[in-house]
Protein backbone atom coordinates (compact mmCIF):
# COMPACT_ATOMS: atom_id res chain seq x y z
CA UNK A 1 0.00 0.00 0.00
CA UNK A 2 1.52 3.64 -1.00
CA UNK A 3 1.85 6.05 1.44
CA UNK A 4 -0.53 7.97 -0.72
CA UNK A 5 -3.22 5.48 -0.63
CA UNK A 6 -2.86 5.09 3.14
CA UNK A 7 -3.14 9.02 3.37
CA UNK A 8 -6.27 8.81 1.11
CA UNK A 9 -8.15 5.99 3.39
CA UNK A 10 -7.08 8.53 6.14
CA UNK A 11 -8.64 11.35 5.05
CA UNK A 12 -11.73 9.19 4.29
CA UNK A 13 -11.63 7.81 7.37
CA UNK A 14 -10.91 11.03 9.40
CA UNK A 15 -14.40 12.73 6.92
CA UNK A 16 -16.45 9.51 8.52
CA UNK A 17 -15.75 10.08 12.11
CA UNK A 18 -15.86 13.83 11.76
CA UNK A 19 -19.32 13.41 9.79
CA UNK A 20 -20.93 10.50 12.54
CA UNK A 21 -19.63 13.25 15.37
CA UNK A 22 -21.61 15.44 14.01
CA UNK A 23 -24.42 13.66 13.63
CA UNK A 24 -24.61 12.68 17.43
CA UNK A 25 -24.04 16.37 18.08
CA UNK A 26 -26.97 17.82 16.10
CA UNK A 27 -29.43 14.72 17.83
CA UNK A 28 -28.23 15.40 21.03
CA UNK A 29 -28.92 18.89 20.15
CA UNK A 30 -32.66 18.23 18.94
CA UNK A 31 -33.45 16.34 21.11
CA UNK A 32 -32.53 18.59 23.97
CA UNK A 33 -34.24 21.74 22.21
CA UNK A 34 -37.11 19.34 21.23
CA UNK A 35 -37.98 18.25 24.83
CA UNK A 36 -38.07 21.66 26.03
CA UNK A 37 -40.07 22.94 23.19
CA UNK A 38 -42.63 20.31 23.84
CA UNK A 39 -42.75 21.33 26.97
CA UNK A 40 -43.29 25.35 26.10
CA UNK A 41 -45.50 24.03 23.20
CA UNK A 42 -47.88 22.38 25.88
CA UNK A 43 -47.95 25.55 28.31
CA UNK A 44 -48.31 27.21 25.11
CA UNK A 45 -51.79 25.67 24.75
CA UNK A 46 -52.96 25.84 28.48
CA UNK A 47 -51.92 29.46 27.80
CA UNK A 48 -54.55 29.66 24.70
CA UNK A 49 -57.14 27.85 26.22
CA UNK A 50 -56.82 30.05 28.85
CA UNK A 51 -57.89 32.87 26.73
CA UNK A 52 -60.19 31.04 24.59
CA UNK A 53 -62.44 30.60 27.94
CA UNK A 54 -61.79 34.56 28.87
CA UNK A 55 -61.66 36.08 25.80
CA UNK A 56 -63.33 33.54 22.68
CA UNK A 57 -63.10 35.18 19.39
CA UNK A 58 -64.42 38.75 20.86
CA UNK A 59 -63.48 41.93 19.88
CA UNK A 60 -60.64 42.12 22.80
CA UNK A 61 -59.28 39.34 21.68
CA UNK A 62 -58.93 40.33 17.90
CA UNK A 63 -57.34 43.16 18.87
CA UNK A 64 -54.62 41.38 21.09
CA UNK A 65 -53.65 38.97 18.60
CA UNK A 66 -52.83 41.64 16.42
CA UNK A 67 -51.11 43.77 19.29
CA UNK A 68 -48.84 40.53 20.20
CA UNK A 69 -48.43 39.72 16.50
CA UNK A 70 -46.31 43.11 16.21
CA UNK A 71 -43.62 42.38 18.50
CA UNK A 72 -43.55 38.79 17.70
CA UNK A 73 -42.86 39.96 14.29
CA UNK A 74 -40.01 41.93 15.57
CA UNK A 75 -38.45 39.17 17.74
CA UNK A 76 -38.33 37.37 14.89
CA UNK A 77 -36.64 40.03 12.79
CA UNK A 78 -34.87 41.29 15.34
CA UNK A 79 -34.00 37.99 17.31
CA UNK A 80 -34.42 34.34 16.01
CA UNK A 81 -34.33 35.87 12.20
CA UNK A 82 -31.92 37.95 12.11
CA UNK A 83 -29.52 37.76 15.65
CA UNK A 84 -29.01 33.82 15.34
CA UNK A 85 -28.11 33.77 11.49
CA UNK A 86 -25.75 36.86 11.17
CA UNK A 87 -24.17 35.84 14.92
CA UNK A 88 -23.89 32.67 15.55
CA UNK A 89 -21.33 31.79 12.42
CA UNK A 90 -19.69 34.70 13.31
CA UNK A 91 -18.73 33.69 16.55
CA UNK A 92 -18.10 30.08 15.78
CA UNK A 93 -15.89 31.32 13.42
CA UNK A 94 -14.47 33.21 16.03
CA UNK A 95 -13.83 30.42 18.34
CA UNK A 96 -12.27 28.66 15.85
CA UNK A 97 -9.49 31.09 14.85
CA UNK A 98 -8.40 33.62 17.01
CA UNK A 99 -9.70 31.55 20.02
CA UNK A 100 -12.17 32.18 23.36
CA UNK A 101 -10.94 35.77 24.66
CA UNK A 102 -11.38 37.11 21.38
CA UNK A 103 -15.17 35.46 20.90
CA UNK A 104 -15.88 36.64 24.42
CA UNK A 105 -15.10 40.01 23.42
CA UNK A 106 -16.87 40.00 20.47
CA UNK A 107 -19.83 38.84 22.15
CA UNK A 108 -19.83 41.46 24.52
CA UNK A 109 -19.46 44.19 21.99
CA UNK A 110 -22.65 42.84 20.34
CA UNK A 111 -24.42 43.17 23.61
CA UNK A 112 -23.50 46.72 23.99
CA UNK A 113 -24.30 47.76 20.44
CA UNK A 114 -27.45 45.33 20.69
CA UNK A 115 -28.64 46.93 23.74
CA UNK A 116 -28.29 50.85 22.39
CA UNK A 117 -29.77 49.97 18.52
CA UNK A 118 -32.77 47.83 20.61
CA UNK A 119 -33.41 50.84 23.19
CA UNK A 120 -33.68 52.90 20.37
CA UNK A 121 -36.27 51.00 18.12
CA UNK A 122 -38.36 49.59 21.66
CA UNK A 123 -38.66 53.79 22.36
CA UNK A 124 -39.23 54.86 18.65
CA UNK A 125 -42.42 51.72 18.41
CA UNK A 126 -43.99 53.03 21.35
CA UNK A 127 -44.00 56.39 19.67
CA UNK A 128 -45.56 54.95 16.36
CA UNK A 129 -47.38 52.78 17.79
CA UNK A 130 -50.85 54.23 16.17
CA UNK A 131 -49.01 54.57 12.69
CA UNK A 132 -48.01 50.69 13.12
CA UNK A 133 -51.81 49.50 14.33
CA UNK A 134 -53.24 51.49 11.25
CA UNK A 135 -50.97 49.40 8.77
CA UNK A 136 -50.97 46.09 10.76
CA UNK A 137 -54.70 46.46 11.00
CA UNK A 138 -56.14 48.84 8.76
CA UNK A 139 -59.64 46.93 9.21
CA UNK A 140 -59.82 48.17 12.71
CA UNK A 141 -58.90 51.84 11.71
CA UNK A 142 -63.12 52.57 10.96
CA UNK A 143 -63.82 51.01 14.73
CA UNK A 144 -62.36 53.46 17.04
CA UNK A 145 -63.03 51.29 21.07
CA UNK A 146 -61.20 48.05 18.94
CA UNK A 147 -58.21 50.66 17.25
CA UNK A 148 -57.63 52.21 20.39
CA UNK A 149 -57.66 49.21 22.53
CA UNK A 150 -54.87 47.60 19.99
CA UNK A 151 -52.88 50.81 20.56
CA UNK A 152 -52.40 50.56 23.91
CA UNK A 153 -52.19 46.64 24.28
CA UNK A 154 -49.24 47.37 21.81
CA UNK A 155 -47.32 49.68 23.75
CA UNK A 156 -47.45 47.61 26.57
CA UNK A 157 -46.15 44.96 24.94
CA UNK A 158 -43.16 46.71 23.33
CA UNK A 159 -40.97 46.49 25.16
CA UNK A 160 -40.57 42.80 24.92
CA UNK A 161 -38.46 43.11 21.57
CA UNK A 162 -35.98 44.74 23.95
CA UNK A 163 -35.62 41.83 25.93
CA UNK A 164 -36.00 38.88 24.05
CA UNK A 165 -33.79 39.79 21.43
CA UNK A 166 -30.87 40.27 24.37
CA UNK A 167 -31.69 36.16 25.16
CA UNK A 168 -31.85 36.00 21.43
CA UNK A 169 -27.80 36.27 21.62
CA UNK A 170 -27.06 34.76 25.04
CA UNK A 171 -28.62 31.99 23.51
CA UNK A 172 -26.49 31.99 20.46
CA UNK A 173 -23.58 32.06 22.84
CA UNK A 174 -25.04 29.18 24.14
CA UNK A 175 -25.76 27.18 21.44
CA UNK A 176 -22.13 28.09 19.97
CA UNK A 177 -21.00 26.47 23.09
CA UNK A 178 -22.69 23.47 22.52
CA UNK A 179 -25.30 24.33 25.56
CA UNK A 180 -29.41 24.30 24.63
CA UNK A 181 -30.94 23.64 27.23
CA UNK A 182 -31.33 26.57 29.00
CA UNK A 183 -32.00 28.90 25.76
CA UNK A 184 -34.74 25.66 24.59
CA UNK A 185 -36.26 26.03 27.89
CA UNK A 186 -36.96 30.28 28.60
CA UNK A 187 -40.22 30.17 26.00
CA UNK A 188 -42.15 27.68 28.50
CA UNK A 189 -41.60 31.08 31.14
CA UNK A 190 -43.75 33.64 28.41
CA UNK A 191 -46.31 31.17 28.36
CA UNK A 192 -46.03 30.66 32.44
CA UNK A 193 -45.68 34.36 33.11
CA UNK A 194 -49.18 34.81 30.69
CA UNK A 195 -51.24 32.45 32.09
CA UNK A 196 -50.34 33.42 35.42
CA UNK A 197 -51.59 37.11 34.67
CA UNK A 198 -54.85 36.13 33.24
CA UNK A 199 -55.49 34.58 36.61
CA UNK A 200 -54.11 37.41 38.85
CA UNK A 201 -57.04 39.33 36.48
CA UNK A 202 -59.70 37.17 37.54
CA UNK A 203 -58.73 38.25 41.10
CA UNK A 204 -57.80 41.65 40.60
CA UNK A 205 -61.33 44.03 39.95
CA UNK A 206 -61.07 46.34 36.79
CA UNK A 207 -58.24 44.25 35.13
CA UNK A 208 -59.48 43.09 31.60
CA UNK A 209 -57.57 39.79 30.42
CA UNK A 210 -56.59 41.70 27.54
CA UNK A 211 -54.57 43.98 29.67
CA UNK A 212 -53.55 41.30 32.22
CA UNK A 213 -51.62 39.44 29.18
CA UNK A 214 -50.19 42.11 27.37
CA UNK A 215 -48.12 43.14 30.72
CA UNK A 216 -47.07 39.03 31.55
CA UNK A 217 -45.82 39.39 27.93
CA UNK A 218 -43.29 41.97 29.04
CA UNK A 219 -42.77 40.42 32.03
CA UNK A 220 -42.08 36.80 30.42
CA UNK A 221 -39.31 38.56 28.41
CA UNK A 222 -37.56 40.23 31.31
CA UNK A 223 -37.96 36.29 33.13
CA UNK A 224 -36.78 34.83 30.26
CA UNK A 225 -33.51 37.27 30.09
CA UNK A 226 -32.55 36.13 33.48
CA UNK A 227 -32.82 32.71 32.82
CA UNK A 228 -29.88 32.75 30.61
CA UNK A 229 -27.20 35.57 32.65
CA UNK A 230 -26.02 32.68 35.06
CA UNK A 231 -25.31 29.65 32.41
CA UNK A 232 -23.51 32.50 29.68
CA UNK A 233 -21.17 33.57 32.62
CA UNK A 234 -20.64 29.88 33.32
CA UNK A 235 -19.62 29.28 30.23
CA UNK A 236 -17.32 32.04 30.52
CA UNK A 237 -19.14 35.01 28.59
CA UNK A 238 -20.46 37.23 31.30
CA UNK A 239 -23.14 39.83 30.23
CA UNK A 240 -20.91 42.82 30.15
CA UNK A 241 -20.15 45.89 28.25
CA UNK A 242 -17.85 45.72 25.75
CA UNK A 243 -16.84 48.68 23.37
CA UNK A 244 -13.92 47.54 20.42
CA UNK A 245 -16.40 48.90 17.93
CA UNK A 246 -13.39 48.67 15.71
CA UNK A 247 -13.66 44.29 15.75
CA UNK A 248 -14.05 43.43 11.93
CA UNK A 249 -15.99 40.64 13.23
CA UNK A 250 -18.70 43.23 14.25
CA UNK A 251 -19.19 44.93 11.21
CA UNK A 252 -19.58 41.17 9.40
CA UNK A 253 -22.66 41.07 11.45
CA UNK A 254 -23.97 43.81 10.82
CA UNK A 255 -23.43 43.13 6.86
CA UNK A 256 -25.31 39.86 7.55
CA UNK A 257 -28.09 41.15 9.79
CA UNK A 258 -29.87 43.35 7.66
CA UNK A 259 -31.22 40.89 5.22
CA UNK A 260 -31.45 38.25 7.57
CA UNK A 261 -34.24 40.50 9.61
CA UNK A 262 -36.26 40.34 6.81
CA UNK A 263 -35.46 36.64 5.39
CA UNK A 264 -35.83 34.57 8.63
CA UNK A 265 -38.85 36.43 9.32
CA UNK A 266 -40.53 35.32 6.02
CA UNK A 267 -43.00 33.49 7.55
CA UNK A 268 -44.29 35.61 10.39
CA UNK A 269 -44.44 37.85 7.38
CA UNK A 270 -46.72 36.19 5.41
CA UNK A 271 -48.91 35.16 8.82
CA UNK A 272 -48.95 39.24 9.32
CA UNK A 273 -49.57 39.71 5.25
CA UNK A 274 -52.66 37.54 6.55
CA UNK A 275 -54.10 39.42 9.47
CA UNK A 276 -53.36 42.44 7.36
CA UNK A 277 -56.05 41.28 4.95
CA UNK A 278 -57.96 39.56 7.46
CA UNK A 279 -58.65 42.59 9.49
CA UNK A 280 -60.92 43.10 6.11
CA UNK A 281 -63.52 40.23 6.63
CA UNK A 282 -65.78 39.18 9.16
CA UNK A 283 -65.10 39.87 12.65
CA UNK A 284 -63.22 36.77 14.13
CA UNK A 285 -61.52 35.94 10.81
CA UNK A 286 -58.19 37.01 13.03
CA UNK A 287 -59.19 34.97 16.25
CA UNK A 288 -59.61 31.96 13.76
CA UNK A 289 -56.47 32.60 11.59
CA UNK A 290 -54.45 33.29 15.06
CA UNK A 291 -55.66 29.42 16.87
CA UNK A 292 -55.10 27.44 13.66
CA UNK A 293 -51.73 29.28 13.15
CA UNK A 294 -51.00 27.94 17.13
CA UNK A 295 -51.77 24.42 16.98
CA UNK A 296 -49.79 24.13 13.27
CA UNK A 297 -47.06 26.09 15.56
CA UNK A 298 -46.80 22.71 18.02
CA UNK A 299 -44.96 20.20 15.13
CA UNK A 300 -43.07 23.45 13.46
CA UNK A 301 -42.03 24.47 16.62
CA UNK A 302 -40.99 21.12 18.31
CA UNK A 303 -39.73 19.30 15.24
CA UNK A 304 -38.33 22.52 12.58
CA UNK A 305 -37.17 24.67 15.01
CA UNK A 306 -35.34 21.95 17.32
CA UNK A 307 -33.29 20.68 13.72
CA UNK A 308 -32.65 24.25 12.74
CA UNK A 309 -31.04 25.36 15.98
CA UNK A 310 -29.79 22.38 16.50
CA UNK A 311 -27.61 22.06 12.92
CA UNK A 312 -26.53 26.04 12.37
CA UNK A 313 -23.62 25.06 14.56
CA UNK A 314 -22.60 22.17 13.31
CA UNK A 315 -23.26 23.47 9.72
CA UNK A 316 -20.86 27.01 10.52
CA UNK A 317 -18.30 24.31 11.62
CA UNK A 318 -18.49 22.49 8.40
CA UNK A 319 -18.91 25.79 6.10
CA UNK A 320 -16.50 26.92 7.95
CA UNK A 321 -13.67 23.83 7.50
CA UNK A 322 -14.62 23.92 3.91
CA UNK A 323 -16.53 20.66 4.07
CA UNK A 324 -18.90 20.92 1.80
CA UNK A 325 -19.69 16.95 1.23
CA UNK A 326 -19.83 17.36 5.03
CA UNK A 327 -22.53 20.04 5.11
CA UNK A 328 -24.60 18.26 2.14
CA UNK A 329 -25.06 15.21 4.67
CA UNK A 330 -25.92 17.22 7.35
CA UNK A 331 -28.83 19.50 5.47
CA UNK A 332 -30.32 15.76 3.81
CA UNK A 333 -29.65 14.33 7.75
CA UNK A 334 -32.05 17.46 8.56
CA UNK A 335 -34.38 17.27 6.17
CA UNK A 336 -35.16 13.48 6.43
CA UNK A 337 -35.58 13.67 10.36
CA UNK A 338 -37.81 16.53 10.18
CA UNK A 339 -40.16 14.75 7.41
CA UNK A 340 -39.94 11.95 9.38
CA UNK A 341 -41.97 14.05 12.22
CA UNK A 342 -43.72 16.43 9.54
CA UNK A 343 -45.13 13.98 7.23
CA UNK A 344 -46.99 11.96 9.71
CA UNK A 345 -47.94 15.29 12.26
CA UNK A 346 -49.68 16.67 8.48
CA UNK A 347 -51.57 13.57 7.79
CA UNK A 348 -52.81 13.46 11.53
CA UNK A 349 -53.29 17.61 11.70
CA UNK A 350 -56.15 17.19 8.26
CA UNK A 351 -57.65 14.17 9.43
CA UNK A 352 -57.86 15.31 13.14
CA UNK A 353 -58.05 18.71 12.93
CA UNK A 354 -61.79 19.88 14.15
CA UNK A 355 -61.51 17.13 17.44
CA UNK A 356 -58.15 19.00 18.25
CA UNK A 357 -59.02 22.41 17.82
CA UNK A 358 -62.89 21.29 19.67
CA UNK A 359 -60.99 19.56 22.45
CA UNK A 360 -58.62 22.43 23.01
CA UNK A 361 -60.44 25.67 22.49
CA UNK A 362 -64.05 25.10 22.73
CA UNK A 363 -64.98 26.38 26.20
CA UNK A 364 -66.35 29.89 27.18
CA UNK A 365 -66.95 32.14 24.69
CA UNK A 366 -65.73 29.84 22.09
CA UNK A 367 -68.10 28.14 20.17
CA UNK A 368 -68.97 25.50 18.05
CA UNK A 369 -69.22 28.08 15.12
CA UNK A 370 -65.62 29.15 16.24
CA UNK A 371 -64.20 25.20 15.93
CA UNK A 372 -65.55 24.52 12.37
CA UNK A 373 -63.74 27.96 11.20
CA UNK A 374 -60.50 27.86 12.72
CA UNK A 375 -60.08 24.15 11.59
CA UNK A 376 -60.97 25.19 8.06
CA UNK A 377 -58.13 27.94 8.48
CA UNK A 378 -56.35 24.76 9.83
CA UNK A 379 -56.55 22.52 6.96
CA UNK A 380 -54.61 25.20 4.86
CA UNK A 381 -52.01 25.76 7.34
CA UNK A 382 -51.69 21.99 7.21
CA UNK A 383 -50.73 22.16 3.86
CA UNK A 384 -47.74 24.08 3.81
CA UNK A 385 -46.51 22.55 7.33
CA UNK A 386 -43.23 20.66 5.06
CA UNK A 387 -42.36 23.80 3.60
CA UNK A 388 -42.67 25.86 7.09
CA UNK A 389 -40.03 23.35 8.38
CA UNK A 390 -38.15 22.66 5.27
CA UNK A 391 -37.84 26.75 5.59
CA UNK A 392 -35.85 26.32 8.47
CA UNK A 393 -33.51 24.01 7.80
CA UNK A 394 -32.43 25.62 4.48
CA UNK A 395 -31.86 28.74 5.51
CA UNK A 396 -29.72 27.85 8.54
CA UNK A 397 -27.80 25.97 5.51
CA UNK A 398 -27.31 29.48 3.61
CA UNK A 399 -26.62 31.24 7.18
CA UNK A 400 -23.79 28.58 7.63
CA UNK A 401 -22.30 29.87 4.09
CA UNK A 402 -22.52 33.60 5.67
CA UNK A 403 -25.25 34.27 3.08
CA UNK A 404 -27.89 35.84 3.91
CA UNK A 405 -28.57 38.11 0.41
CA UNK A 406 -29.91 35.41 -1.27
CA UNK A 407 -33.00 34.23 1.18
CA UNK A 408 -33.52 37.68 1.49
CA UNK A 409 -34.38 38.31 -2.33
CA UNK A 410 -36.29 34.56 -2.26
CA UNK A 411 -37.65 35.30 0.51
CA UNK A 412 -39.12 39.15 -1.57
CA UNK A 413 -40.42 36.87 -3.59
CA UNK A 414 -42.32 34.61 -1.36
CA UNK A 415 -44.20 37.20 0.08
CA UNK A 416 -45.31 38.99 -2.92
CA UNK A 417 -46.37 35.37 -3.94
CA UNK A 418 -48.59 35.39 -0.42
CA UNK A 419 -50.17 38.74 -1.03
CA UNK A 420 -51.35 37.89 -4.32
CA UNK A 421 -52.57 34.55 -3.45
CA UNK A 422 -54.63 36.16 -0.69
CA UNK A 423 -55.95 38.64 -2.77
CA UNK A 424 -57.29 36.32 -4.95
CA UNK A 425 -58.58 34.16 -2.47
CA UNK A 426 -59.77 35.61 0.50
CA UNK A 427 -63.41 36.23 -1.44
CA UNK A 428 -63.68 32.80 -2.48
CA UNK A 429 -62.63 31.02 0.58
CA UNK A 430 -62.65 33.79 2.73
CA UNK A 431 -60.05 33.51 6.11
CA UNK A 432 -59.13 29.71 4.53
CA UNK A 433 -57.48 31.30 1.41
CA UNK A 434 -55.18 33.65 3.64
CA UNK A 435 -54.13 30.11 5.19
CA UNK A 436 -53.52 29.06 1.91
CA UNK A 437 -52.02 31.69 0.25
CA UNK A 438 -49.29 31.47 3.77
CA UNK A 439 -48.84 27.91 2.18
CA UNK A 440 -48.19 28.61 -1.35
CA UNK A 441 -45.75 31.51 -0.33
CA UNK A 442 -44.19 28.98 1.93
CA UNK A 443 -43.92 26.44 -0.79
CA UNK A 444 -42.21 28.65 -3.53
CA UNK A 445 -39.96 30.13 -0.75
CA UNK A 446 -38.45 26.84 0.54
CA UNK A 447 -38.37 25.19 -3.62
CA UNK A 448 -36.68 28.22 -4.89
CA UNK A 449 -33.84 28.37 -1.93
CA UNK A 450 -33.47 24.46 -2.43
CA UNK A 451 -32.27 24.87 -5.96
CA UNK A 452 -29.98 27.20 -5.89
CA UNK A 453 -28.85 25.68 -2.75
CA UNK A 454 -27.98 22.72 -4.14
CA UNK A 455 -25.94 24.26 -7.08
CA UNK A 456 -24.23 26.54 -4.71
CA UNK A 457 -23.02 22.59 -2.78
CA UNK A 458 -22.21 21.12 -6.21
CA UNK A 459 -24.70 18.55 -5.66
CA UNK A 460 -27.22 16.72 -3.12
CA UNK A 461 -28.03 13.31 -1.80
CA UNK A 462 -31.14 13.41 -3.72
CA UNK A 463 -32.27 9.78 -4.10
CA UNK A 464 -31.83 9.43 -0.49
CA UNK A 465 -34.07 12.12 0.42
CA UNK A 466 -36.56 10.63 -2.08
CA UNK A 467 -36.71 7.14 -0.62
CA UNK A 468 -37.47 8.21 2.91
CA UNK A 469 -40.15 10.71 2.14
CA UNK A 470 -41.62 7.70 0.28
CA UNK A 471 -41.32 5.63 3.08
CA UNK A 472 -42.92 8.47 5.32
CA UNK A 473 -45.79 8.81 2.98
CA UNK A 474 -46.54 4.55 2.81
CA UNK A 475 -45.84 4.70 6.57
CA UNK A 476 -49.27 7.01 7.30
CA UNK A 477 -50.94 5.50 5.20
CA UNK A 478 -52.19 2.63 7.97
CA UNK A 479 -52.03 5.32 10.58
CA UNK A 480 -54.68 7.37 8.14
CA UNK A 481 -56.81 4.61 7.73
CA UNK A 482 -57.03 4.08 11.64
CA UNK A 483 -57.76 7.32 12.29
CA UNK A 484 -60.62 7.72 9.83
CA UNK A 485 -62.52 5.25 10.74
CA UNK A 486 -62.17 6.05 14.73
CA UNK A 487 -62.63 9.74 14.77
CA UNK A 488 -66.64 9.27 14.08
CA UNK A 489 -66.97 7.20 17.42
CA UNK A 490 -67.46 10.85 19.29
CA UNK A 491 -69.50 14.30 18.76
CA UNK A 492 -66.52 17.17 18.76
CA UNK A 493 -69.89 19.41 18.50
CA UNK A 494 -69.80 19.30 22.03
CA UNK A 495 -66.21 20.38 22.29
CA UNK A 496 -64.29 18.87 25.38
CA UNK A 497 -65.65 16.26 27.33
CA UNK A 498 -63.66 13.41 29.12
CA UNK A 499 -64.89 10.48 26.22
CA UNK A 500 -63.65 13.15 23.69
CA UNK A 501 -60.46 13.89 25.65
CA UNK A 502 -59.57 10.39 26.21
CA UNK A 503 -60.41 9.45 22.37
CA UNK A 504 -58.58 12.32 21.22
CA UNK A 505 -55.02 11.38 22.89
CA UNK A 506 -56.03 7.64 22.43
CA UNK A 507 -56.30 8.47 18.25
CA UNK A 508 -52.71 10.62 18.88
CA UNK A 509 -50.81 8.02 20.26
CA UNK A 510 -52.31 4.86 18.73
CA UNK A 511 -51.33 6.77 15.29
CA UNK A 512 -48.01 7.43 16.36
CA UNK A 513 -47.68 3.72 17.24
CA UNK A 514 -48.81 2.43 13.97
CA UNK A 515 -46.57 4.98 11.96
CA UNK A 516 -43.51 3.75 14.12
CA UNK A 517 -44.40 0.35 13.40
CA UNK A 518 -45.14 0.58 9.86
CA UNK A 519 -41.68 2.55 9.00
CA UNK A 520 -39.78 0.02 11.40
CA UNK A 521 -41.42 -2.65 8.51
CA UNK A 522 -40.28 -0.19 5.38
CA UNK A 523 -36.67 -0.31 7.17
CA UNK A 524 -36.76 3.48 7.48
CA UNK A 525 -33.05 4.03 9.64
CA UNK A 526 -34.88 6.99 10.92
CA UNK A 527 -36.41 5.13 13.60
CA UNK A 528 -32.78 4.63 15.12
CA UNK A 529 -32.80 8.50 14.84
CA UNK A 530 -35.44 8.56 17.24
CA UNK A 531 -34.53 6.13 19.39
CA UNK A 532 -31.50 8.30 19.89
CA UNK A 533 -33.10 11.19 20.38
CA UNK A 534 -35.04 9.59 23.33
CA UNK A 535 -32.11 8.36 24.38
CA UNK A 536 -29.98 11.69 24.38
CA UNK A 537 -32.77 13.53 25.66
CA UNK A 538 -32.85 11.61 28.41
CA UNK A 539 -28.91 12.25 29.33
CA UNK A 540 -28.03 14.42 32.47
CA UNK A 541 -27.14 17.77 31.70
CA UNK A 542 -25.27 17.96 34.90
CA UNK A 543 -22.51 19.67 33.37
CA UNK A 544 -24.38 22.04 31.21
CA UNK A 545 -27.52 22.90 33.46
Amino acid sequence: MTANTRKSQDLSTNHRSEHVSEVKTMTRAAGIVGLWTSLSRVLGYVRDMVIALFMGASIGADAFFVAFRIPNLLRRLFAEGALSAAFIPTYVESLQKEGPSKARGLAQTCFTVATIILAAVTALGIALTPWIVRITAPGFVEDTAKFLLTVDLTRIMFPYIFFISLVALASGVLNSMGHFAAPAAAPALLNLCMIFSVIVSGAVAGLAPYYALAIGVTVGGVVQLWLQLPFIKRVGVPFRLGFDFRNPALSRIGRLFAPAAISGAVYQVNVLVGTILASLLVSGSVSWLYYADRVVELPLGIFAIAAGTAVLPSMSRQAGNGDLAGLQKSISYALRLIGFFTIPASVGLVILREPIVACLFQRGLFTAMDTERTAFALLWYTAGLWAFSALKVVNQAFYSLKDTTTPLWVSMGAVAVNLVAGLLLMGPMAHGGLALATSLAAAFNVSVLFVILVKRLGGFPGRELAVAVSRFLLASVPMAAMLVHMRGFADWKLGFTLWSGILLASLILGGLLIFLAAAYALRAPEVRFLLGLLKTAGQSEKNRW
